[in-house]
C-alpha cells in the first residue's frame, strides 16, 4: 500500500540523478522490498498482528477510535530510529526528507550530527492538525522546524497552520500531476444514469456521511443519477448503515478499493467528481485533495468543499464549484447545477486542466525539491 503521488515524485528525483531509498514503518509483518524501482526499508515495531498504526486510516484517527494504539507510538519511534542510523551507516545519505514531521522528525533527529545529513521536512496538514489538538507537542513542532534546513508544506493552508503554530512559514511545495495529456482509456458504453463519483479513504474528515445525505436530497429531484465512493477504511460500517437509512441501496456503491485501472476508468466514466470535506472531531480536515487534480486531467467539472488546502486547487466559478464544508443543501444544489448545466460544466472542466497543469506541474515541484536538496534558497 503506497501513495502514488509518492512514487511518481520519486520517479522523477531518480530520472534527475538522485539515489533514493525509502524507510518506511512495516505493515503486519511487511519486510524490505520494491515498489516500481525503489527500495523500501521496513522497520518492524510490534508483533506483526498489530502492525497497522500507520496504514489505512492513519495514526491520528486510529488513536482517537482507539486510544490503545498509543501503546505502539514509542516501539514506532525507538524501531524506526534504529533503523534510520543504520541505513545512515550503511548509505551516508546527503538528505534526509521526512514526510509527516510530526513525529517521524525525531527519528531523524536523533541520528543528525552536525546538521549533516540535510533535514528538509514536509508537513501535510493531519500532522499540524495533532499539534494544534494537544498544545503540548508544540515544542516538538518548533524543535523540528528550527532543526530543519528546510520545511515545506503541501498547501497554503497548511503552511499557514505551521507559521501559527511554530513561528516560521514553510515554503509551498504541493503534490505534481502531469496534465499534459488527457488519458487515453478504452471507449466504454455510457451508463443510463448520470454518475457522481468520490475517491478517498473512509474518514470522517473525508466528508462522506455530508455527501450521502446530499445525494439523497438530489434523488428527492431526480432518479437519474447514481452515486460511487471508491475506497476503503473505518467508516465503511457507518457509511453502510446511512445507505440504508436513507434509502440509497442500489444506486449509493461503497467500491472498496479497486485496482490503479479501474480507478482510471472510474474517473473517465463519471459525469461529476466530488470532495466534501469537513473539519472532523480532531481538527484535521483536507491539505490539498490531490484527487481532484486526478479527475481534473480528465477535464471532469468537480464539487469540492472550501476548506483546507481545496482552495489551492479549486477556484469558485472558475475551475469548479465550491461549496461551504458540511452544507447538505449547497452540496445537493452544486450537484444539481452541474447535471443540469452540462456545458457550463464541461467548460469548467477543461479550464481546471489548463490552470492546474501550470500549476502543479512536476518540473516545478522536482525543480524546488532539488534546489532543498542542493542546500539552495527557494
Amino acid at each position: 500500500m503506497h501513495s502514488p503521488w509518492a512514487v511518481e515524485l520519486v520517479h522523477y528525483l531518480q530520472a534527475r540523478g538522485a539515489d533514493i531509498t525509502v524507510l518506511a514503518p512495516a505493515y503486519q509483518g511487511l519486510k524490505d522490498h520494491v515498489i516500481a524501482g525503489i527500495p523500501v526499508k521496513r522497520f518492524r515495531y510490534a508483533p506483526a498482528v498489530w502492525e497497522s498504526l500507520t496504514h489505512e486510516s492513519g495514526a491520528p484517527n486510529k488513536i482517537r477510535r482507539n486510544p490503545l494504539y498509543l501503546a505502539l507510538v514509542p516501539t514506532y519511534l525507538l524501531a524506526g530510529a534504529v533503523r534510520l542510523r543504520r541505513l545512515c551507516r550503511d548509505l551516508r545519505p546527503e538528505v534526509i526528507h521526512v514526510h509527516w514531521p510530526i513525529p517521524n522528525a525525531l527519528l531523524a533527529l536523533w541520528e543528525r550530527r552536525g546538521r549533516r545529513p540535510r533535514l528538509i521536512s514536509t508537513f501535510y496538514g493531519a500532522d499540524v492538525a495533532l499539534v494544534r489538538k494537544y498544545p503540548a507537542l508544540r515544542p516538538l513542532l518548533r524543535r523540528v522546524v528550527q532543526e530543519s534546513d528546510a520545511c515545506t508544506a503541501i498547501s497554503r493552508y497548511t503552511a499557514g497552520l505551521v507559521h501559527q503554530l511554530a513561528g516560521v512559514l514553510p515554503a509551498v511545495i504541493p503534490y505534481g500531476v502531469d496534465m499534459s495529456a488527457r488519458p487515453a482509456l478504452a471507449e466504454e458504453q455510457k451508463p443510463a444514469r448520470y454518475e457522481i463519483l468520490t475517491v478517498g479513504r473512509l474518514i470522517e474528515r473525508k466528508g462522506h456521511a455530508v455527501l450521502l445525505r446530499a445525494f439523497a436530497k438530489l434523488r428527492e429531484q431526480r432518479d437519474d443519477v447514481a452515486l460511487t465512493i471508491i475506497g476503503e477504511g473505518q467508516e465503511r460500517p457507518r457509511l453502510e448503515a446511512l445507505i440504508d437509512e436513507l434509502g440509497l441501496r442500489g444506486v449509493a456503491v461503497l467500491r472498496g478499493r479497486v485496482p490503479d485501472e479501474e480507478l482510471q476508468r472510474a474517473y473517465a466514466r463519471c459525469d461529476v467528481f466530488v470532495l466534501p470535506a469537513i473539519v472532523d472531531a480532531g481538527g484535521d480536515t483536507e491539505g490539498l485533495g490531490v484527487v481532484l487534480l486526478e479527475a481534473m486531467r480528465y477535464e471532469k467539472p468537480v464539487v469540492a468543499s472550501a476548506v483546507g488546502g481545496i482552495t489551492d486547487i479549486v477556484e469558485d466559478g472558475v475551475s469548479g464549484l465550491l461549496v461551504p464544508p458540511a452544507d447538505v443543501e449547497a452540496l445537493a444544489g452544486a450537484l444539481a447545477y452541474m447535471l443540469d448545466n452540462p456545458e457550463h460544466a464541461q467548460e469548467l472542466g477543461r479550464r481546471a486542466r489548463h490552470l492546474n497543469a501550470i500549476r502543479f506541474d512536476w518540473d516545478q515541484i522536482v525543480n524546488a525539491y532539488w534546489r532543498l536538496y542542493s542546500g539552495q534558497a527557494l
